[in-house]
């Protein structure tokens, strides 16, 4: 880890926005890939030690999430797979998979931006971090930023049906150059 000055907030919520900026640098990066843009960074002693971005489609990994891919990095960089310490920010809500990895990983908070209601597992769908019977309790913070954080990924989803559709079209309209 690199001596950096600790940055200084003037409370919570501008900490976090701080933190989930770093995030939605990363999601662009993801975006920027051809991934889902989803951005993560691990935060240890106000210093952000860890960060990591959609690759599942570039590196055929089902498992190479956002937070997968910090949790890795951070694991490295403190030799160690438990990071209570540890915070976790993350553009969109995680999935059951990324949940279980943080509660293994035994991270003391996770901040999200925008929900999803198709596999969130902090609440949306299902919530693994309310289960007060595993052997580690991560607490949440839900919606940081949540309008940017939803409004990249409404926009990727977007484009991409869009460029869809053109293709379909494209496909079916006849070739009249061909006749001539």
């Amino acid at each position: 880890m690199t001596a950096h000055a600790t940055p200084s907030f003037a409370d919570a919520a501008a900490r976090d926005r701080h933190y989930m900026a770093a995030a939605l640098e990363e999601a662009r990066l993801a975006e920027a890939a051809g991934e889902v843009p989803v951005g993560a960074v691990v935060v240890w002693n106000d210093e952000i030690i860890a960060r990591g971005h959609n690759l599942p489609i570039r590196s055929v990994d089902p498992s190479a999430h956002a937070e997968m891919q910090a949790l890795r990095a951070a694991a490295r960089v403190l030799g160690n797979y438990r990071m209570p310490e540890c915070e976790l920010y993350v553009t969109l809500e995680p999935c059951a998979m990324c949940s279980g990895a943080i509660l293994h990983a035994r991270l003391r908070h996770v901040v999200f931006g925008a929900t999803d209601p198709k596999t969130g597992a902090a609440g949306s769908v299902v919530d693994l971090f309310a289960q007060a019977s595993l052997n580690h309790q991560t607490t949440v913070t839900r919606g940081v930023m949540a309008d940017a954080c939803g409004q990249m990924l409404r926009d990727f989803f977007g484009a991409r049906r869009r460029a869809r559709k053109d293709a379909q079209k494209a496909a079916s309209v006849p070739d009249t150059d061909a006749d001539a």
